[in-house]
């Protein structure tokens, strides 16, 4: 299995951005490529896979779906890597941000564009360079956690993932990529097998990161998977807290 090309099916041929540019500018920069590429798909399936990958086919499934993956299309897991980084040594130097809604955050300042800074090589954030539980790299996981999120309020019907499917059979992989890709698509979402992947804590942070930029947790359903994931990976509420906080200045 070519991991690589798999990974550029699924977030699309932008992800090379360079690494040490703002999330914001990713972010306007992946937004632009994802208008571009909603024209004229049935079943309101988010068209040009060869623009967004097949990620951005599982966001747009929803209407108004914000593009949460917009950095990952552009930077890449390199990027996921870089934030959990950046997040987690945050929550170990005690600077964990309070909950939202807590009536400390600012008024009417939004979220400041963030440098995504690749995460070091010897970390145990550069998805490239681990392995999760059964000693797969850990960029299928991030993928699998992000599929599994996207799908969490069950708003992709039969048809559009037919038509998802059909994307992934066009997207020139080999016959054990797409293989993996339609076995994600076709399992239930669930948390605990999601969770189950987490090697240790630095893992568990990359998954539960990879997870929210996937979803949007405005509906019952989303809020409990994520809910379910952060106690199955026996994630502290402050660290969630500050996971939160990053992947909103992402989507910001």
């Amino acid at each position: 299995m070519d991991i690589t090309r798999l990974i550029d099916g699924f977030l699309g041929p932008g992800v090379g951005a360079s690494i040490g540019q703002t999330v914001g500018s990713v972010a306007t920069q992946a937004s632009e490529t994802a208008r571009s590429a909603t024209q004229n798909m049935p079943g309101g399936v988010m068209g040009g896979a060869a623009a967004g990958g097949i990620m951005a086919l599982l966001l747009g499934t929803k209407k108004g779906r914000k593009i949460g993956g917009s950095v990952l299309m552009y930077g890449g897991l390199a990027a996921l890597g870089g934030l959990a980084y950046k997040a987690y040594t945050d929550y170990k130097s005690n600077q964990a941000t309070p909950p939202f809604g807590s009536g400390t955050e600012p008024q009417g300042h939004p979220p400041q564009p963030q440098t995504i800074f690749q995460a070091p090589a010897d970390s145990g954030f550069d998805p490239a360079m681990i392995q999760d539980t059964s000693g797969r790299d850990l960029r299928l996981s991030l993928v699998q956690a992000m599929i599994s999120a996207a799908k969490a309020d069950g708003h992709i019907d039969a048809a559009e993932n037919k038509i998802i499917m059909g994307q992934i059979d066009s997207l020139g992989l080999a016959s054990d990529e797409k293989a993996f890709l339609f076995d994600q698509l076709r399992r239930p979402s669930d948390p605990l097998s999601i969770a189950n992947l987490a090697r240790d804590e630095r893992q568990a942070t990359e998954l539960y990161l990879a997870s929210l930029l996937a979803i949007d947790t405005d509906t019952p359903e989303e809020q409990r998977y994520m809910d379910r994931l952060g106690d199955a990976l026996r994630l502290p509420d402050a660290l969630r807290i500050k996971l939160t906080h990053q992947v909103a200045a992402t989507k910001g």
